[in-house]
């Protein structure tokens, strides 16, 4: 479903600023994975995600999407196939339009979108019922302007209009790292059931290694641009963070984690 072979990106080529996100990187996602994607600053985890929602250009290699080259694509045309959730909650929503005219027109991606003959009742019940799945109340709140709603509950209904019309691909940019515990546990929760029940293929960024243990069929780890350990199965599920941190320590011949990484 998702295939990137030996991409490469350099940012600034040729000045002081020179920065090379991507070296090389090759990644293969079978129909239902659930990949998570941790490393420390700069290993180039949101550089790959980005490359692949094609915000720009790569340098070198290509980027397939259900068989389906898109490496010259711009972003707009990839939105067909790839939902997104990004890290900031304000930026999946409109936050002057109500919660079901922003479901509305998710559910229209991918066509002439308008809201021009309204929004049907059996649509309308349909929200209220994918609504419930987040268990926050919003079922109940469909005329609520989504400006008032928490950061987390905006967070929560951009993961479902990333998800109302099956993506091919489903990118989770730190979709919790700007939320509090409490309130990403439960988007997280929302997360698991939403891509199991409808087997999305699903890339989760995130700087938490526990969250990265404990969610998704296989892990990452990216450093200084390139995957250095791709765990999956049994492997994946004995893993604890030490371990982790252990293996990184191995793949890298480093023992220099990310402050980041380690504190959460």
């Amino acid at each position: 479903m998702l295939e990137v072979k030996n991409v490469s990106k350099t940012f600034n080529p040729g000045t002081v600023n020179e920065k090379t996100a991507l070296n090389g990187v090759s990644l293969h996602l079978n129909e239902g994975d659930f990949v998570t994607v941790i490393g420390g600053n700069g290993a180039g985890k949101s550089t790959l995600l980005n490359a692949v929602a094609g915000l720009w250009p790569v340098d070198r290699g290509t980027i397939s999407v259900g068989g389906l080259d898109v490496t010259r694509l711009p972003e707009y045309k990839r939105a067909k196939y790839i939902g997104r959730v990004f890290q900031d909650p304000m930026m999946g929503t409109a936050a002057t339009m109500q919660i079901e005219e922003n479901l509305a027109l998710a559910a229209r991606r991918g066509q002439r979108r308008s809201l021009r003959s309204g929004i049907t009742k059996e649509e309308r019940e349909g929200y209220r019922e994918t609504l419930k799945l987040l268990d926050l109340g919003l079922e109940d709140r469909l005329t609520s302007k989504v400006g008032l709603l928490s950061g987390g509950q905006r967070q929560a209904l951009t993961l479902l209009m990333a998800t109302l019309r099956k993506p091919q691909l489903l990118l989770l940019d730190e979709h919790t790292a700007a939320l509090d515990p409490k309130t990403a546990a439960k988007v997280l929760d929302a997360t698991e059931r939403i891509v199991g029940r409808d087997h999305l293929t699903t890339l989760m960024i995130t700087h938490n290694m526990k969250d990265a243990i404990a969610h998704g069929n296989r892990l990452i780890m990216m450093y200084e641009g390139k995957i250095v350990l791709d765990i999956a199965g049994e492997d994946k599920k004995k893993l604890t963070v030490e371990q982790l941190l252990a293996r990184f320590g191995q793949a890298t011949g480093s023992d220099e984690a990310d402050d980041k990484l380690l504190l959460s």
